[in-house]
């Protein structure tokens, strides 16, 4: 079975490729790689290496097997677009996506300059969901290369949300996730960011999904913006959940 996960905004997780290294700093306390060390002194043997980039070339066709239409969360302990993932072993990812289907698979990114790289060696299929990284005004740039590539849907993680986004563009965009850091060392996000961007995605008429406050004790905090809940999700869900409402698996 896929790995079921807490993550509000997906279902499952698929990680063919874990481990990384910092390059922003959204970075500076990844909740994977703490996870990571966490699962190697548990002796979890997929994390024998820590949070080195690791490829996992055995799990590769993994959600072909997963029979129940889900929503994954593709390398979420790592980056699909890392330099030292060879374009064949991200090839060979595309195609299990483009084969499974009956799932929609979300890639998520903060490498965004290497997209333009291999958006024409693969094939994006309509259940490849792709997301940017922007945690500051700083890595605004992330967006172009998002909304230049060939995916039919485009979103933005705005977590770990650093800094406020008075410039930010949602033309293109079709789906908005906020959320505050967590854990140990957490940055404070402050409400008035979290508003600005609500509102842009009302002007833009884009879902808009807040995942948490964050801090150090996330469930504390909770996820509640103005006394509600937000879990709006793109509009491609809608055609995804209609035409996978049968099973597909005998």
């Amino acid at each position: 079975m896929a790995k079921n996960t807490s993550i509000e905004w997906t279902e499952s997780t698929w990680n063919p490729i874990t481990g990384c290294n910092k390059v922003s700093e959204g970075c500076f306390n990844c909740y994977a790689e703490r996870l990571a060390f966490r699962l190697k002194a548990m002796g979890h043997k997929k994390y024998k290496n820590g949070f080195r980039l690791t490829l996992h070339p055995e799990t590769l066709e993994e959600p072909l097997k997963w029979k129940k239409p889900q929503i994954i969360f593709v390398c979420s302990m790592s980056d699909i677009f890392h330099k030292d993932v060879p374009d064949d072993f991200i090839i060979k990812i595309f195609e299990t996506m483009n084969k499974a289907n009956w799932h929609i698979f979300q890639v998520l990114t903060k490498r965004a300059d290497r997209i333009p790289q291999i958006m024409n060696k693969v094939k994006w299929t309509d259940n490849i969901w792709l997301g940017v990284t922007v945690e500051n005004e700083k890595n605004m740039w992330r967006i172009d290369y998002l909304v230049n590539s060939p995916a039919k849907v485009k979103f933005l993680s705005l977590e770990p949300l650093l800094g406020d986004l008075p410039n930010l563009d949602l033309t293109g965009i079709d789906w908005v996730i906020v959320g505050g850091e967590s854990g140990p060392g957490a940055r404070p996000m402050k409400k008035e960011w979290v508003i600005n961007i609500r509102d842009k995605c009302k002007e833009y008429n884009v879902p808009f999904f807040f995942k948490q406050w964050g801090g150090v004790n996330k469930k504390k905090t909770g996820r509640l913006l103005d006394g509600r809940t937000y879990d709006e999700m793109p509009k491609a869900i809608n055609v995804f959940k209609t035409s996978n409402e049968l099973p597909l698996f005998e």
